[in-house]
């Protein structure tokens, strides 16, 4: 696939929209996410927090990454009860080639992927998307009983990288500025908002999508180089800036004593060059203190993340690049370390410990339901998850762990997370610590403490069953659905009655795959699911230009036809039996492009050539173009034969 072609292509909002309506009818849930998984955050105790000076209802929120590409990957998080929602890095280098596959989480958290696989102009969209159908959920009478009343506010914080030029490029601004000001791609989607939302169309829906940016820098970027991006989005964008920071700042000589020696992960293999060319601690905390100031004199406010992932040579294999970068249980220790240094290098300047230093401090390194009360004693807000939620269970894990942070919570008589954090800092000092942090810090330097992080505990090896994994009649697990970050497999039922030995068949949408290699990693079967189960495409230029077994879906009248490669056309009825089944295709028949009988079939020929536009793209108002492919799922003329 050429670099300039994304591995996934969006749905349009009214496609998602008439999803929703559509798997709500029949399925009972939204993106394949049941209600026993979202989350009411208008119970108690509250839990509600402040971040760069804006409410949110939760700390909790994905990192940016593989779950916040796409629009219903935001929504699936907001029904979880994330509340500060990173969106997935952007930069002026849109135009990637990805290695496939890019994620490896059989043990820790590796990946190879570092910034959105869309164009800048889809990111926008995306986002823009997400925040008008969280919007118009929150207030969707449906959802009242399992989200609340009132879900609360919530945080979108985009998150920029890699350089100067590239965030003041006049692309990367315009998308900056996009988010800021979001009217015009707003006032543009109205149209699409279908039934039963119809009343949304007029819906004063909140102009600014973001207002504040976390920055992504390279390794080794230069410390003025960094200070110079975060003024620039202050003074040029007006934003709130959070930077974030690198693990590589304990130094090779800590860093290696944490891994190898406290953790056990004897067969890492660091790379000098990447500490050496990286900040200082030291440098670090002076541009803490100069940044805080610049940012106050400015009205602005700032802050630091800990930590981005940590680079090192590629051992495993799995992943094809070198290097890669480790995420997960790792990686919250030397985060955890990180923090104490830093908190004792700036006394009074972070807001962490118990303590109301100007610095906010986000935190994104390991997070599970199994420390998440203990970070959110720390006071970092917000609280984000990456790795955690590319293991099964997905989206499904964000309820969890705010279930045991209220429980927890409750437990110790606490009715909101500021009498969470002062309890936490009070118990440390009994202790002998000095605040929360220190004292967490010193936990997790004991054996006990460092136990669920260590190679002997994170490298217990994943369920397998002996047999090789076929088109129909898995095992069922149904890891395939919740480990895949796009939101691109689903469960179909029933297929007992008509003949499969199983009642749950597993299928995916090919638009939504990005072969990112996740439940290929977690299938206990020996094979890739997304090799192996059928593909579904709505797209015919996407069906005939790629070659994984699969099929184009049709309409036909009210139900589902399924045009197979030549090699498939012995599963076609069956595939099409399923998917007109009421626990069948989530998708509303309504919005597949083509009609029964109109398709070409594609077999051995060599398929047609790509028609993307060469052109630029157009960002804002006017015409929406963007090259590349993409899913127009309107049918011929825009109407769909006039149907709402």
């Amino acid at each position: 696939m050429r670099a300039s072609e994304p591995d996934f292509c969006p749905l349009p909002l009214g496609v998602l929209l008439r999803r929703i309506a559509h798997e709500w009818r029949t399925r009972h849930a939204i993106f394949d996410l049941a209600p026993g998984h979202y989350f009411d955050a208008s119970a108690l105790p509250d839990l509600s927090v402040h971040f760069l000076g804006r409410p949110a209802a939760t700390p909790l929120g994905p990192a940016a990454g593989p779950h916040t590409q796409l629009a219903q990957n935001i929504v699936l998080s907001w029904l979880g009860g994330a509340r500060i929602i990173e969106l997935k890095t952007v930069q002026a280098l849109d135009r990637l080639e990805v290695p496939r596959p890019c994620i490896d989480m059989e043990t820790v958290g590796y990946n190879v992927e570092w910034s959105q696989e869309l164009r800048l102009e889809q990111s926008l969209e995306e986002y823009v998307k997400a925040a008008m159908i969280i919007e118009i959920l929150g207030g969707w009478e449906e959802l009242r009983q399992f989200i609340g009343r009132d879900p609360g506010p919530r945080i979108f914080d985009l998150s920029v990288g890699y350089d100067l030029a590239g965030i003041s490029s006049p692309r990367v601004a315009a998308f900056i500025d996009g988010l800021a000001d979001a009217r015009p791609t707003i006032d543009r989607l109205r149209a699409e908002i279908p039934e039963p939302f119809a009343a949304w169309r007029d819906h004063p829906f909140p102009r600014a999508v973001s207002g504040s940016a976390t920055l992504s820098t390279f390794h080794g970027c230069p410390p003025g180089e960094i200070a110079a991006i975060a003024r620039h989005l202050m003074n040029r964008h007006g934003l709130d800036v959070v930077v974030k920071l690198n693990p590589t700042l304990l130094g090779l000589v800590r860093v290696s004593a944490v891994l190898r020696d406290r953790l056990g992960y004897e067969e890492l293999r660091l790379l000098p060059e990447a500490f050496e060319a990286d900040l200082s601690l030291e440098r670090a905390v002076d541009l803490i203190g100069e940044l805080d100031a610049f940012a106050r004199e400015h009205g602005r406010r700032f802050g630091i993340k800990l930590t981005n992932t940590l680079v090192v040579a590629n051992h495993r294999g799995v992943l094809p690049a070198d290097p890669m970068y480790l995420s997960g249980p790792p990686l919250h220790v030397l985060a955890v370390t990180l923090l104490d240094e830093l908190n004792r290098a700036l006394p009074g300047m972070l807001a962490v410990g118990g303590e109301g230093g100007p610095v906010e401090v986000s935190f994104s390194a390991g997070v599970t339901k199994h420390n998440v009360a203990d970070v959110a004693g720390l006071g970092v807000a917000p609280i984000s998850v990456c790795s955690d939620l590319l293991r099964p269970g997905g989206y499904g894990r964000l309820k969890p762990m705010l279930a045991v942070l209220r429980e927890r919570m409750a437990a110790a008589g606490c009715a909101n997370l500021a009498a969470w954090r002062s309890h936490r800092r009070e118990g440390a000092v009994a202790n002998g610590a000095t605040d929360a942090v220190a004292a967490y810090a010193r936990n997790l330097d004991t054996e006990e403490g460092a136990r669920p992080y260590t190679r002997s505990t994170t490298a217990r090896p994943l369920r397998h069953v002996d047999r090789v994994l076929m088109r129909w009649d898995c095992v069922a697990c149904n890891e395939c659905v919740t480990v895949c970050p796009n939101n691109a497999f689903f469960r179909v039922a029933s297929g007992s009655e008509i003949g499969l030995a199983s009642a749950d068949q597993y299928v995916y949408l090919a638009e939504l795959c990005n072969r990112c290699g996740n439940c290929a990693v977690f299938c206990p079967e020996d094979g890739d699911p997304a090799a192996v189960k059928p593909a579904l495409y709505l797209d015919p230029g996407r069906f005939a230009a790629e070659d994984r077994p699969g099929f184009l879906l049709m309409r036909n009248g009210d139900r589902v036809s399924a045009v197979p490669r030549a090699d498939l056309e012995d599963d076609a009825g069956l595939l099409g039996r399923l998917l007109d089944a009421p626990g069948g295709l989530p998708l509303d028949p309504r919005d597949l492009v083509a009609v029964a009988g109109s398709a070409p079939r594609f077999g051995e020929d060599d398929p047609p050539e790509d028609p993307a536009a060469d052109g630029p793209p157009v960002l804002g108002g006017g015409a929406h173009v963007v090259d590349g492919p993409h899913v127009d799922l309107r049918g011929e003329g825009g109407s769909l034969g006039g149907l709402a």
